[in-house]
Parts: structure tokens; C-alpha cells; sequence
């Protein structure tokens, strides 16, 4: 059921980026409003300046529809937006010399805390348990952090997230791979409520 789910959401989405490259406004207005926010949060765990965030992903959005007739016809959308707004933000902090000159794709800091919503947590021994595993996931470092928050959380594919992080398949495999062995290794209790925490990663 829920494969099924994300097909009709991509093909929706694929309808979608069409109209757009179409020259359809409504298309464009339906999909900047269904990813915005999302857009944000991703582009906040990189980059502290809520203003500077705003301006990155409004930017993406003018550039697709700018240049919308030279767009590739076969996207993943959700994946497309989020790789955009992270090359955005590296330009600006190179732009802006937030970090040294070298500032790459690969060196680009995923500053986000793993946290999640109280509503989930139904009594002390679940909430001990998210305790624990916020700061397990909160250890492991920015990328497989990244990568978790991008597989579970977006919903994305291995290569989908090898895209997003300008690696190859294989490393970004081994991030996710890792990333877990890192938290089965401390971590006794159930995995599926490692996998819910993951879906409402906030």
C-alpha cells in the first residue's frame, strides 16, 4: 500500500512538472506550494539565516520556471527541488564566504538535530526510549545523519540520495548502511520505532 502511495504521488508529481514545462501556472503554483515548506526545513538544516533559506528556494522555483522549457522531461520532482536547493545554498556560502574558499558539495555541513513530535510519545517508558534514540541518531555524523533524514523521511531512493549528496551509489549506500549498524549497536529495542521516528523527523 504505501509503494502504491508513492507511485501516485511521483506520477502526480510527473503530471505536474509537465504542465509546468508547458507553460502551465497553476501546475507550477500547485507544486511550489506541496514542497515549499519542505524546502525550507531541508535548506534550514544547512544554513542558519531563515531569510537567506527563503531566498534560496524562491530562487530555485524562479530558475525552474525561467528556464522551464529546457528542463529535463524525466525527473523524480521531490528529489529534483531538494539537490536544487543544496547546490543553491552551497553557491551562497561560497558566494558569501560563510565557509573557506574550498567550500564543495561534499563539504557542506547538515546541521540538523534529530528530534520528534510529542504527540508520538504515549508514556514515560516510550518517551525514555525516543530520548535515547535522539541522541543516538544525533551522534552520527552530518552525512549519515543527511542521508537518513533523506531515505526516511523524503522517502528517497539509494540513488536519488547518491544524487543529492554528489556521490556514487555505492557510498551513499554505505552512509545508510553504516548509519544503522551505528544505532543497532546501542540501540536493544524495536526497529520499527526507529523507522517511525525517522518518518516524523521534525
Amino acid at each position: 500500500m504505501e509503494n502504491q502511495t508513492l507511485q501516485k504521488l511521483v506520477q502526480e508529481d510527473n503530471e505536474l512538472w509537465s504542465q509546468l514545462k508547458a507553460g502551465d501556472e497553476k501546475a507550477f503554483s500547485i507544486l511550489f506550494k506541496k514542497y515549499y515548506g519542505y524546502l525550507i526545513q531541508y535548506g534550514n538544516s544547512f544554513l542558519p539565516f531563515a531569510e537567506k533559506v527563503q531566498d534560496c528556494v524562491q530562487d530555485v522555483f524562479t530558475d525552474i520556471w525561467v528556464y522551464r522549457h529546457s528542463l529535463s522531461d524525466s525527473v523524480v520532482v521531490k528529489a529534483y527541488l531538494l539537490s536544487s536547493v543544496r547546490k543553491r545554498i552551497v553557491r551562497l556560502q561560497q558566494r558569501d564566504r560563510i565557509f573557506n574558499k574550498s567550500t564543495s558539495m561534499d563539504s557542506v555541513t547538515f546541521l540538523f538535530d534529530f528530534s520528534v513530535e510529542q504527540q508520538l510519545i504515549s508514556d514515560e517508558l516510550t518517551a525514555g526510549k525516543v530520548k535515547h534514540l535522539n541522541k543516538l541518531l544525533n551522534d552520527l555524523s552530518a552525512r549519515q545523519k543527511e542521508a537518513l533524514y533523506l531515505r526516511y523521511h523524503h522517502g528517497l531512493s539509494v540513488d536519488q540520495i547518491a544524487g543529492i549528496l554528489n556521490v556514487n551509489y555505492q557510498s551513499a549506500s554505505n552512509l545508510l548502511h553504516r548509519a544503522l549498524i551505528n544505532i543497532r549497536k546501542e540501540w536493544k529495542g524495536n526497529l520499527a520505532l526507529i523507522m517511525i521516528l525517522l518518518a516524523n523527523w521534525i
